[in-house]
């Protein structure tokens, strides 16, 4: 295994990690961005307001993006032990 390999499975297990957490990262954004908007227009300043909501938005949404986020996986994990043969040299 060489340098390039080493920094293509890199770069590959960045996206692959990007890709994942993506989804659940904008819609705990959004929400977070609503319940902001929501505490300045009423003036309630309690700081723990904004962790529920978010809680429940990113559970949903590892719900909903479930299958597609574990079809990445499994395609990564596969192209991983397909070519594990070139790994060990």
């Amino acid at each position: 295994m060489n340098e390039a390999m080493v920094i293509e499975l890199g770069q590959q297990t960045m996206f692959t990690i990007l890709m994942m957490s993506a989804p659940m990262l904008a819609i705990g954004l959004m929400v977070g961005l609503a319940v902001s908007i929501f505490q300045a227009t009423t003036q309630i300043q309690e700081a723990t307001l904004a962790f529920i909501p978010k809680i429940v938005a990113i559970l949903g949404s590892v719900v909903i993006f479930g299958p597609w986020l574990l079809s990445i996986i499994i395609s990564f994990t596969t192209g991983l032990y397909a070519n594990m043969g070139s790994f060990i040299q």
